[in-house]
């Protein structure tokens, strides 16, 4: 069952949004890409966040401006945003456990990618408001959290319960792709240099990579194998339901619906 999206994906949103998960990619994997010894390799980090911050910040402005996000869109990404925040302290991360994830499988899957990118993006940000989680790595989070819902809205077309056991699997499968990405984060500032899983600046792409993997492997296999389960049982037992609740109130806002207004009727006009 398809739904029309809640965003516009004008060819400006579009690029604004390219652009923005590029630069989020550069982030997330800079140790691999930055030369060191160079400016770059001290200062680069700082000047992306700051980059994609704005960018954050264009996404929403530029969706608002060409008319991508109307009223009532932008009502629904507010509410949803709030649900979040005050869903992610219930999990606190415990043991890999995260309840702030299967709403934007959910949420990206019916009202679409662009959705799903911005709700990324505001969700994490009110709750690190909310919880003082505001620091260097919330960039990093609310990019982690924006591919997760836009990708979700890209999902292929399914009903029924082959829609939600696919969307399940997608969600465990988020689940450790979010942790791999977010341990991109801290790694080349966590370890001292002479462990053998440590960023090495100067290595081979290779010998980085296989650093980096065994890192992930070693510190945060079983965190990301919590959030993973969390994810498909969340989305397993309450997807149902949400996707049917989210689904309504789509056709009751009839995003973007067009304005027509009818003529007025004269007393020639009226039936006799």
């Amino acid at each position: 069952m398809t739904t029309t999206a809640a965003i516009r994906l004008t060819p400006r949103i579009a690029v604004v949004m390219v652009l923005s998960a590029f630069l989020g990619m550069v982030a997330f994997f800079w140790p691999f890409v930055v030369a060191p010894g160079k400016f770059g390799s001290n200062y680069a980090p700082p000047l992306i966040f700051g980059v994609l911050l704005v960018l954050v910040l264009c996404v929403v402005l530029s969706e608002i401006a060409e008319g991508g996000i109307d009223s009532k869109a932008l009502a629904m990404l507010g509410v949803l945003s709030a649900v979040n925040a005050a869903l992610r302290p219930l999990g606190a991360g415990t043991a890999g456990i995260e309840t702030v994830f299967f709403v934007l499988v959910l949420a990206g899957r019916v009202y679409g990618p662009g959705f799903g990118f911005t709700l990324g993006c505001t969700s994490l940000f009110a709750s690190a408001l909310i919880t003082g989680g505001v620091g260097p790595w919330m960039p990093y989070q609310m990019f982690g959290c924006a591919f997760v819902g836009m990708l979700a809205g890209f999902l292929p077309r399914a009903t029924g319960r082959r829609e939600v056991l696919m969307l399940a699997v997608y969600g465990s499968l988020s689940g450790y792709l979010f942790g791999f990405l977010l341990n991109l984060s801290f790694w080349p500032f966590s370890l001292d240099p002479n462990s053998s899983i440590a960023y090495l600046p100067g290595l081979p792409f290779t010998e980085q990579w296989q650093r980096y993997i065994a890192f992930d492997i070693a510190t945060s296999l079983g965190w990301d194998t919590g959030r993973a389960v969390t994810n498909f049982v969340c989305i397993l037992l309450a997807g149902p339901a949400v996707l049917t609740t989210f689904r309504r109130a789509a056709r009751k806002a009839r995003f973007r619906a067009p304005v027509r207004f009818a003529e007025p009727r004269t007393a020639d006009s009226e039936p006799t």
